[in-house]
């Protein structure tokens, strides 16, 4: 019996079970050790975590996989622990989510793994590890592509006048804020990343329109350009994990096909590639006796 569990900053999901058939799924916390204290970490795991497993199943499970959104090897050491105390017989594994959305996105292939969300990731995948990454360097520096990136973009091109009017006065209707609400958002208060990505519904609900639509393909592009094209591609498929992926799968594509780029899988949930990737069949589960 194994545990995997794809944990971003808002959730995590969690999947226990035997195969691809005999398995089970569910949802906590997330887990992210820049963002939350060990006290924390230690509620999650060891409370909740295990408040929803059958009496005894803890104690059958005999490997861990663990990947999670800040968990660098310097900053995963406590959440193995915690996962080693609550899971005695297993061999745990703790790994960042970029390995987690590789595996997922492109199993036991090489390509080019990306992660569009709230931030942005890729990396050059082998088949079973990361073997080269450009750093996304957070919304401020990088992060092209992701959620954060396209909510300041956005606002910041409709107040220079590049985008029309009438998408930020909507903007700033539909959330209730003025000029200097946001740059109070931005520059004073915690969690701006999480703001400006909170405002990607309003864009893609506006991404029919020609400009819009410039915008995004500008975005994405700039993705690629200073992130993907780092890795040289060498026709590997690049595939894509995450939120904003998914919803702007269209413009994704057809920017990452302008880049000549080979496009692989859009992946709605990690967790459901990741169940393929540690559940698949090996050399031994075939010898037939």
């Amino acid at each position: 019996m194994i545990l995997i569990a794809d944990s971003g900053a808002t959730k995590a999901d969690w999947c226990l079970g035997n195969d691809a058939n005999d398995n089970r799924t569910w949802q906590t916390e997330g887990i992210n050790p820049f963002q939350l204290t060990e006290e924390r970490i230690s509620e999650i795991i060891c409370g909740k975590l295990l408040r929803q497993l059958p009496a005894g199943e803890a104690g059958r499970c005999t490997a861990v996989h663990f990947y999670g959104a800040g968990c660098l090897p310097t900053r995963s050491g406590f959440i193995a622990d915690r996962l080693q105390e609550c899971f005695p017989r297993a061999a745990v594994s703790v790994c960042t989510d970029l390995l987690g959305a590789a595996r997922a996105a492109c199993g036991t292939e090489a390509g080019i793994a990306c992660i569009l969300g709230t931030g942005s990731n890729s990396c050059l995948y082998d088949g079973q590890n990361i073997v080269k990454n450009i750093p996304p360097l957070g919304y401020v520096l990088g992060d092209e592509g992701s959620g954060a990136y396209l909510g300041k973009r956005f606002v910041a091109d409709c107040l220079k006048g590049l985008l029309p009017a009438t998408l930020g006065k909507g903007l700033f209707s539909e959330y209730g804020i003025n000029t200097a609400d946001l740059l109070d958002k931005v520059y004073r208060q915690p969690a701006a990343g999480r703001f400006l990505a909170s405002l990607v519904p309003y864009i893609h609900r506006h991404r029919h329109l020609p400009e819009v639509a410039a915008f995004l393909h500008d975005c994405f592009g700039e993705f690629f350009r200073r992130n993907v094209a780092g890795y040289g591609t060498h026709g590997l498929p690049v595939s894509f994990c995450g939120s904003v992926a998914w919803h702007f799968r269209e413009e994704v594509e057809k920017a990452a096909l302008e880049a000549n780029l080979r496009v692989g899988k859009f992946v709605k949930s990690p967790i459901e590639g990741l169940k393929r990737y540690h559940f698949r069949p090996t050399p031994e589960t075939n010898i037939h006796l």
